[in-house]
């Protein structure tokens, strides 16, 4: 079972965080400064992101392993850090440097790992970041989670899959995130019942949401008692999160924390 701590609450998490799904992209080009520090002002109580290994070292934010235009493609993992900037592409250094002088150094991150090799360095960097406690590392390989979990008690570890993809059947993967000291499950909006919720609220798990675009998907996720949600207008998911629970404040980035 995962137990909270005064450092870190566990869930029901009320209200439940807002992830902008890289950064605003819906009104920004994803993945970029601008989106996150978008996001932010509209009231994100979280960013999500992706992350890849550039050739030398660097930890950068894009979603696929190739970028560029057709003729011209470009591998990430085989490109300097200082190259995939001049595609647009941040490190994810700059993005902790953004949220250290906006004033938000403490909101949570969902960082997708993209390959194997960039989970240490990502880590490495949220710890000197101070950030490692709001850092929601995701993969769906429960033994990169598991080594993640052995490596570090702060770090937030996330399972991210789909009911298809669960040999078991979800029920019992809930309680095998469980036993690996894991911090929550995340799937697709319509795979989510309120039956799962309960299971995963019922070991210490919380219970993420994704791809909550339009307002529909918002609110039944809400009903459910969902612990977070992904979209990529914040503007509207924060708008759907207060007008469930009157509590919330638009551009709030407090930590979650337990309901009584």
């Amino acid at each position: 079972m995962t137990l909270p701590s005064a450092s870190r609450p566990g869930p029901p998490f009320r209200p439940p965080i807002a992830f902008a799904h890289r950064g605003a992209s819906a009104y920004a080009p994803p993945n970029t400064l601008e989106a996150f520090r978008l996001a932010l002002g509209q009231g994100a109580t979280g960013l999500e992101s992706d992350a890849w290994l550039a050739s030398d070292g660097v930890v950068v934010l894009v979603h696929d392993r190739t970028i560029g235009p057709p003729g011209r493609r470009i591998d990430v993992t085989r490109t300097s850090s200082t190259a995939l900037a001049g595609y647009g592409v941040p490190a994810l250094a700059a993005l902790y440097a953004e949220l250290e002088a906006s004033g938000a150094p403490g909101v949570a991150l969902s960082l997708d790992l993209e390959h194997p090799a960039v989970a240490e360095p990502a880590l490495e960097l949220a710890e000197r970041a101070g950030a490692a406690a709001s850092l929601w590392a995701c993969h769906d390989d429960l033994d990169l989670l598991a080594g993640l979990r052995a490596r570090s008690a702060e770090v937030r570890l996330v399972c991210s899959t789909r009911p298809r993809r669960v040999h078991g059947g979800v029920p019992a993967l809930i309680e095998r995130l469980a036993t690996l000291r894991l911090d929550a499950l995340n799937m697709h909006w319509r795979d989510w019942t309120a039956e799962l919720v309960q299971d995963c609220h019922r070991v210490g798990l919380a219970a993420f949401g994704w791809d909550a675009q339009e307002r529909p998907a918002m609110d039944h996720l809400l009903e459910l008692g969902i612990d977070a949600l992904y979209a990529d207008a914040p503007d509207r998911l924060v708008a759907a999160i207060a007008h469930a629970d009157p509590r919330s404040r638009p551009g709030r980035t407090s930590s979650p924390r337990r309901t009584a």
